[in-house]
């Protein structure tokens, strides 16, 4: 079982950095990317492992990113609320949530 989680985790970044062109969607680092869950996985199907779900970030940006989920939606960074980053990668909540349970 934990394997299988392992390679659902490593499909799930690879498939959002192949998208990403292997950059952060900010700044445009390449080195130490993570791949965002947009909503966070207790809230999603599955887990919301699908790239409609995720958004690659640097360490730093990720942190930003992160504060909406910290503050359970009531602080995040300019740009950076879910609605936002959905906008960068051309998806939303609903694409995300279908993804998943297909």
């Amino acid at each position: 079982m934990k394997q299988k989680k392992k390679l659902i985790r490593l499909k799930f970044r690879e498939a959002v950095f192949k998208r990403d062109n292997y950059k952060c969607c900010f700044c445009n680092e390449t080195e130490m990317l993570d791949a965002h869950h947009i909503t966070d996985r207790s809230e999603m199907p599955n887990g919301g492992y699908v790239k409609e779900n995720g958004i690659t970030v640097c360490k730093i940006c990720h942190i930003e990113c992160e504060q909406y989920h910290i503050s359970n939606g009531k602080i995040w960074v300019k740009g950076k609320h879910p609605d936002d980053l959905y906008k960068i990668i051309g998806s939303s909540k609903e694409k995300a949530i279908k993804a998943s349970i297909i």
